[in-house]
């Protein structure tokens, strides 16, 4: 009876391990990425380590050291991050109930809330797997992208001038992945993109580097004001 009942559980384990193997995979890749074009982009390598660790946001980490690697100031890096990560305070919300009632489990929950983690444990149907499915996926997902953003960090630091292979492309081209399925699934996201777009290309050449990507994020008043107007009606 005992080895029947532990059967669903053990199912479910394994399930969430393959499943998270292949997004664990994809941060891995992505870190690595990541580290490389940091320091060959002229930071040391402590900076995209320390950051991976202590800021852990893929999205808002790319357009941070994006922003210093174009010339911008600290301030503007460190705003451009805050704002694209305001979501996860939703996110926090969200799985506020799986993280526990001990100081030690939310601190280190609410470290590793991000769109995969919070997507594996909503899409379970029971309390313990919902658990299961946050812890098993979040400190995997922390350990890879890690470990991907040492590897790439270390390997960046032999690439040597990096004017000969381009490497100054790569943020912009992660950063537009990044934002594809979101442009894909919702019209309104679109528009705010391109409004966004449009700020940030006008701005460019009368403002210091890094404030072109803060007034893009003007886009989202946009796309927040129909669904503020249609909840108040």
């Amino acid at each position: 009876m005992r080895s029947i009942q532990r059967t669903p559980t053990t199912d479910t384990s394994r399930s969430l391990l393959r499943d998270s193997s292949l997004v664990w995979l994809a941060s891995g890749i992505v870190g690595v990425s990541f580290g490389a074009v940091s320091v060959a982009g002229g930071l040391p390598v402590w900076v995209p380590v320390l950051m991976s660790l202590v800021v852990y946001a893929g999205s808002a980490q790319f357009s941070a050291v994006g922003v210093l690697l174009a010339g911008g100031g600290p301030v503007a890096a460190v705003a451009t991050g805050l704002l694209l990560n305001t979501r996860t305070a939703a996110f926090s919300l969200a799985v506020a109930e799986i993280l526990g009632t001990g100081r030690a489990s939310r601190f280190l929950g609410a470290h590793l809330v991000t769109d995969e983690t919070v997507a594996f444990a909503l899409a379970q149907s029971d309390p313990a797997d919902r658990r299961r499915a946050f812890w098993i996926s979040g400190l995997g997902l922390f350990a890879v992208w890690n470990i991907g953003v040492l590897a790439g960090a270390l390997a960046g630091s032999a690439l040597g001038d990096t004017a000969r292979y381009g490497l100054d492309a790569a943020f912009p081209a992660v950063l537009v992945a990044l934002v594809l399925p979101a442009l894909r699934a919702d019209a309104r996201v679109r528009r705010c993109a391109l409004l966004g777009a449009a700020l940030a290309l006008a701005a460019t050449p009368a403002v210091p580097a890094g404030v072109p990507v803060l007034l893009a994020l003007a886009g989202l008043f946009l796309h927040r004001r129909p669904a503020a107007e249609g909840a108040a009606a």
